[in-house]
C-alpha cells in the first residue's frame, strides 16, 4: 500500500512514523529523568524530616540546590537575623522560584507530545482525504467502479487514518502520565522545601544562626 500511495500521502504516512518514533524516544528519556529526580527527592525529603537543624544535614544532603537556596539567603542575610519574618520571606520567595525552575526542567520535551496528540489525527485525515480523492478520480478516469479500481486508494486513505491514531493516542496517554508525575515530584519537592523552612525557623528561634554568624 505505502510503495503504490501517492507521495503525498506517502510524506503523511512517514511524517506520522516519525512522530511515533519521537513520542516513544520521550516517554524513554523522561522516564529516567524523572524516576531518578523523585528518588533523590523522596531521599532528600527525609533527609530535612528526620533532621532538627540545619547542622544535623550530611554533606552530601547539603549539596541540594533546595537547600543551597536556603544557604545562600542565610549567608546574605547575615546581618539582619534579627528579622526573621523577612529572612523567612525571602527563602519562600527563593523556594518558589527554585520550583517554577524545575518545572520548566521538568517539562521540557513533553509539550511536543501534546503537540503530537492533537494534530496527528488531522494529518492522518488528511491523508485519508486525499487517498478517497485519488480512488475517485481514478474511478473517473477508468470508467468502472469495480473494486479492483476503488480498493487501493481506500487502503491508502485507511492506512493514513490507522498511523494517525497510532501516533495520537500514546502521545496524549504518555503526556497525561508525565503531568501526573510531574504533579507528584513537584508535591515532594514542595513538602521538602516546608521542612527545609521549619529548620531554618527553629535555628532563628534558637539564635544558633545567630551565634554562627557571630
Amino acid at each position: 500500500m505505502f510503495a503504490q500511495a501517492d507521495w503525498i500521502v506517502k510524506t503523511v504516512i512517514i511524517g506520522l512514523i516519525v512522530a511515533s518514533v519521537i513520542t516513544w524516544t520521550v516517554f524513554i528519556a523522561k522516564q529516567i529523568e524523572l524516576h531518578k529526580a523523585r528518588r533523590a527527592a523522596e531521599t532528600l525529603r527525609g533527609a530535612l524530616s528526620s533532621a532538627r537543624s540545619l547542622a544535623d544535614l550530611k554533606t552530601g544532603t547539603a549539596d541540594d540546590a533546595l537547600i543551597a537556596e536556603a544557604r545562600e539567603e542565610l549567608s546574605q542575610s547575615a546581618d539582619a537575623l534579627d528579622d526573621p519574618d523577612g529572612i523567612k520571606e525571602r527563602i519562600v520567595s527563593r523556594f518558589d522560584r527554585h520550583e517554577a525552575r524545575i518545572a520548566r526542567q521538568m517539562t521540557q520535551g513533553i509539550t511536543i507530545l501534546a503537540t503530537i496528540g492533537a494534530t496527528a489525527p488531522f494529518v492522518g485525515l488528511f491523508g485519508t482525504v486525499w487517498g478517497i480523492m485519488n480512488a475517485f478520480i481514478g474511478i473517473a478516469e477508468k470508467q468502472t467502479t469495480n473494486l479492483a479500481v476503488v480498493a487501493p486508494g481506500i487502503a491508502e486513505a485507511l492506512l493514513a487514518t490507522a498511523l494517525g491514531l497510532v501516533a495520537a493516542i500514546p502521545a496524549v496517554v504518555i503526556y497525561n502520565h508525565f503531568a501526573r508525575q510531574i504533579a507528584a515530584y513537584r508535591a515532594i519537592v514542595s513538602d521538602s522545601a516546608a521542612a527545609l523552612l521549619r529548620l531554618v525557623s527553629r535555628d532563628l528561634s534558637r539564635g544558633t544562626l545567630a551565634k554562627k554568624a557571630n
